[in-house]
């Protein structure tokens, strides 16, 4: 089925040399992801979710992955994916899904930044690391969202994350921080 996540993540390009591919990358991909969404916040733990559930996964999916990869197999698949490539294909996937909103209704998007946790490294001296999220509010899918510059802050990040969607005729939401004189309008 055209569009669906795992036909996404297909057209990721695999950073690793032919030789030694015991993976298909898109299947660790999508088994990477359900095992975030199910709340693993480590590779080990991704390891875990991948070995428990591999059968059951490989049968709802169609998926023929025969054991899973070391946490430290994982690691290097998953540090070496384009973060571009991967957002591309979130946000070629959230707009393929349709909102179960009425027709005379409005579209609504929120958009809205937060620090993300952990995200602080003091040791290379490196900030917590901001995001703005663009949200549609009828499902609740994330449209898109953009690493905001260490040396900025949203305002002037949120028409990138408005322009980039590419959307007409919706109505966003943003909240008290964007209330400047001079903000842009888009």
């Amino acid at each position: 089925m055209r569009g669906s996540l795992l036909e996404l993540l297909r057209e990721i390009p695999d950073h690793r040399r032919p030789e030694g591919k015991r993976f298909d990358l898109s299947t660790i991909l999508l088994y990477a992801i359900l095992a975030m969404v199910a709340g693993a916040n480590s590779y080990r733990q991704m390891h875990e979710f991948i070995r428990i559930h591999r059968q059951r996964l490989n049968a709802a999916f169609g998926l023929q992955l025969r054991y899973a990869p070391s946490y430290t197999g994982l690691r290097g698949i998953l540090q070496g994916i384009d973060p571009a490539a991967l957002e591309a294909a979130f946000r070629a996937h959230a707009a393929i899904i349709k909102t179960q909103a009425k027709a005379d209704d409005p579209t609504a998007i929120a958009v809205d930044g937060k620090t993300l946790r952990g995200s602080f490294d003091a040791f290379s001296d490196r900030r917590a690391a901001h995001m703005l999220s663009a949200l549609r509010h009828a499902d609740q899918i994330v449209l898109a969202h953009v690493l905001v510059d260490d040396k900025s802050n949203e305002i002037p990040a949120a028409p990138e994350v408005i322009e980039a969607l590419g959307v007409k005729g919706c109505l966003f939401t943003l909240d008290a921080a964007h209330c400047q004189k001079n903000c842009s309008s888009v």
